[in-house]
């Protein structure tokens, strides 16, 4: 059964068969923090299903009829029903499959938590185009100072529930939906963008102890081989380290 770690598949490569019985399929690539989102999900809740990696520059045609936009994450179940857009997919997860919720159950928790991550997703796009900036030797800074203000903003919600995880004292969907960034920030040179958080600070520990976030961190030095690749355009970025 392919895994977390198999090769991508590119353009000219055959499509892989119907999912078996009693297993969902993901389609991911091992590098890329939107996938992740549903690794951790499938992780924690413990979901059998297996993992096809996708060569994200150099895309097989037949991945499009997975998802039209050509995107990771894809879950596809042994019904040939398909799902995408990350959120989308952790929600289906969550709600589809037995086990602990991540979901809270109180509807204003569940608002509260997609909110949040209205919020996050104006952060993502910046610390890759942070990452980019420097790396074209461009002036940075005002880049960097905006993404430490929305880090001050994760900073008070944390200080006012006074919880070490956003839905309480464990870990719930919208830890695991901005957890791939943070996870990033060191190959992403944002490292000390964190130094005056200190209860971000703390749920980064404590999020690193959770063994859903354990079983698919990156090395940050494989990551930062692979976006040397990725920035070049590199059709090998996504098999890096392989």
């Amino acid at each position: 059964m392919a895994g977390d770690h198999s090769r991508s598949l590119g353009k000219g490569s055959a499509a892989p068969g119907p999912v078996p019985e009693g297993v969902i399929r993901l389609y991911s690539m091992r590098f890329c923090p939107f996938a992740q989102r549903t690794r951790l999900v499938l992780r924690s809740k413990g979901i059998s299903h297996e993992v096809i990696n996708i060569n994200l520059k150099n895309k097989p045609d037949w991945f499009f009829e997975k998802n039209p936009f050509g995107l990771v994450p894809v879950l596809e179940t042994s019904k040939g029903q398909l799902i995408y857009e990350s959120p989308i997919t952790c929600e289906y997860l969550d709600e589809a499959f037995p086990g602990k919720k991540l979901m809270p159950s109180d509807p204003y928790e569940r608002a509260f938590q997609k909110m949040l991550l209205e919020h996050f997703s104006k952060i993502t796009p910046l610390v890759f185009k942070y990452f980019v900036a420097v790396k074209d030797g461009q002036d940075a800074t005002a880049l960097k100072a905006e993404i430490a203000e929305k880090f001050g903003k994760l900073e008070e919600i944390l200080s006012k529930r006074n919880t070490v995880f956003y839905g309480g004292d464990s870990v719930s969907m919208i830890d695991y939906m901005i957890w791939p960034w943070f996870e990033r920030l060191e190959p992403f040179q944002l490292k000390d963008s964190l130094s005056h958080t200190p209860k971000l600070q703390r749920w980064m520990e404590a999020m690193k102890e959770d063994p859903a976030v354990k079983a698919t961190m990156t090395d940050p030095q494989t990551f930062k081989g692979y976006l040397q690749l990725y920035v070049k355009n590199s059709p090998e970025a996504c098999d890096y380290g392989l």
